[in-house]
């Protein structure tokens, strides 16, 4: 394995597990895997985030085609300094720690109403014998896995992951850095599925925004130093 693959994988893993851990998909897979199978959430909730990250690596791959290798240099640059930053203002501002965690447990109630007042009780052993009788590969397109699918998906579009990982691409190897991110996710995600909403009502998301943004700062001077060598 190259330099570079280690040093794009090594990169992109340190980057996801401190952009996911506490996250919205995080808290969204805690919950949803307390309320249905931990398979289905998690096979779901990987998928959407597997697609997302190879989506955003080859966006990234193909930036340096579209513009110049120097710009795109200097842009991904900005990209780390200016996501440190706004990890860092994340980590001092005033906000409550457990806001993100009591707005996507609210939002998954809501819609756990609006899916019960559709359906009855009385069903729910029917329903689960013709679930074990199903085939593997029609469980896993299930409606819960869909829905661990969409929601972690729409979650992640835009994120300041999804941007980190377009940047990073960018700049280091794209196949250790679709690599780095796949594990990353894999490690979070199953552990949020895993520690449900006991572990994720216990990180710290203070401690977690401070310690990503002190390495999107490394990761911008790192970058900005190469510009200088160069």
């Amino acid at each position: 394995m190259s330099l570079s693959v280690v040093q794009g994988f090594t990169k992109s893993l340190a980057m996801t597990v401190l952009s996911e851990i506490g996250d919205k998909t995080f808290f969204a897979a805690a919950i949803l895997a307390m309320r249905h199978p931990r398979r289905l959430v998690l096979s779901g909730c990987l998928a959407a985030l597997i697609v997302m990250t190879i989506l955003s690596a080859l966006v990234g791959w193909a930036a340096p085609n579209l513009i110049s290798r120097k710009w795109t240099h200097h842009i991904t640059t900005l990209l780390f300094f200016g996501f440190g930053l706004w990890s860092l203002w994340e980590a001092f501002s005033e906000e409550g720690e457990a806001e993100e965690l009591a707005e996507v447990e609210a939002k998954l109630n809501a819609d756990l109403k609006a899916d019960t007042g559709k359906s009855k009780d009385n069903g729910k052993i029917d329903d689960e014998l013709k679930k074990q009788q199903r085939p593997i590969l029609t469980q896993f397109f299930s409606p819960i896995f869909l829905k661990a699918f969409s929601i972690t998906f729409f979650g992640e579009w835009g994120d300041k992951s999804q941007l980190a990982t377009i940047g990073l691409a960018a700049d280091e190897n794209p196949f250790g850095v679709v690599l780095g991110g796949i594990m990353g996710q894999a490690l979070c995600t199953t552990a949020a599925v895993l520690g449900g909403k006991s572990l994720a009502s216990q990180i710290s998301e203070r401690i977690v925004a401070l310690s990503g943004g002190v390495l999107f700062i490394i990761f911008g001077i790192q970058s900005f130093l190469s510009t200088v060598e160069s």
